[in-house]
């Protein structure tokens, strides 16, 4: 808005000089002069180089309109000037404010989250975090992610987080927990080592690209490693093989959460779809929990047009095409499941998380 200001007065005081030399050379002229003459008198009369004049100015309008020039190009100047002087004075005081509204929250952080790297992870866990009212602040060096995150509105100290003034000025001493999610494995592992020496009790996050760095950064003192790749590989994997048990978990808030309490408790989430002959057409959901003998419980029911009935009835009415979601433990599935074309199994055992 500022910066609209001085724009604007910027543009007057150029405007108001043309127009003012313009005006001063068409009344030289008019008086007689030649061109050259009218613009080399204007010129030294403005800005005051004090040559003497051009032409003897004989009569007394000639004079009076002489000293119209001298003001009128003066004052042009002077506020065109004033515009450019406005212009670099506040950016000056508005990066020193902002300087210090950053230094002053960042001192006043308590139990935050420190987020190391605004990259693509970076950006979508920062996302999330302002999603849920959760303090933390971005450290980063890179001058373009940093223009970035301050344009979403983030907390940002640029600096090197491999660098412990940098995680010391990101208040790494009252923080909760860091995330360290750079494309390069040594920086995490190095960021991890370090954190974990200048806070015993902090809760470390990191990011891995290859599965063999998970053993080094869980001695480097991280608390959970999130290999995103692996993720993903094994995501796309379930996706192929069960894709309605794993859209079913997509609908779900904190999915990534139950995914991880599954492979923690070695639980499979089974898929079976009924199709033509099987004799579970027109029966219940509460004839598959009778046979199951309360080995397994039925998680959902997804109808064949897409609906999905998150834990059905004992009186649901089963037909061709539906597709049931069951969980139990591998070992206590019992045999009729085998029978009813049971689709392979779909077990979560990811990188188990401690």
């Amino acid at each position: 808005m500022r910066n609209n200001s001085s724009f604007r007065r910027i543009i007057a005081g150029i405007v108001f000089f043309s127009l003012t030399v313009i005006a001063a050379v068409i009344g030289y002229m008019m008086a007689g002069w030649g061109f050259l003459d009218a613009i080399y008198m204007v010129v030294i009369t403005v800005f005051g180089v004090g040559y003497g004049e051009v032409k003897p100015l004989a009569s007394p309008l000639l004079k009076l309109f002489t000293i119209f020039v001298i003001i009128a190009g003066a004052l042009s100047v002077a506020y065109t000037v004033s515009g450019f002087v406005q212009l670099i004075t506040e950016g000056e005081i508005h990066r020193a404010l902002h300087l210090k509204r950053m230094t002053q929250e960042m001192d006043e952080l308590r139990n935050h989250v420190i987020i190391c790297g605004f990259g693509r992870i970076g950006q979508l866990v920062a996302r999330k975090l302002k999603h849920d009212g959760a303090p933390f602040i971005i450290v980063d060096s890179d001058p373009e992610r940093v223009a970035l995150a301050q344009e979403q509105g983030y907390l940002m100290y640029q600096g090197n987080a491999t660098d412990e003034a940098a995680l010391e000025a990101a208040g790494i001493y009252r923080a909760k927990s860091l995330a360290t999610v750079l494309p390069d494995d040594a920086a995490n592992v190095f960021i991890t080592l370090t954190a974990r020496e200048m806070n015993p009790t902090l809760m470390i996050l990191a990011r891995g690209e290859m599965p063999s760095t998970e053993k080094k950064l869980r001695l480097a003192g991280a608390n959970h490693v999130v290999l995103p790749a692996s993720r993903s590989a094994l995501r796309m994997a379930h996706l192929i093989s069960h894709p309605s048990a794993v859209d079913f978990l997509s609908q779900t808030d904190g999915h990534h959460g139950l995914n991880e309490i599954l492979a923690e408790l070695d639980i499979q989430l089974n898929e079976m779809l009924i199709e033509a002959g099987s004799p579970l057409i027109g029966g219940t959901i509460g004839d598959i929990e009778v046979k199951g003998q309360g080995t397994f419980i039925t998680v959902a029911l997804r109808r064949a047009d897409g609906e999905t009935i998150i834990h059905p009835s004992r009186a649901t009415y089963l037909a061709l095409g539906d597709s049931i979601i069951l969980m139990g433990h591998q070992g206590d599935m019992p045999n009729f499941v085998q029978q009813n074309a049971f689709k392979q199994e779909m077990r979560y055992r990811g990188a188990r998380v401690r």
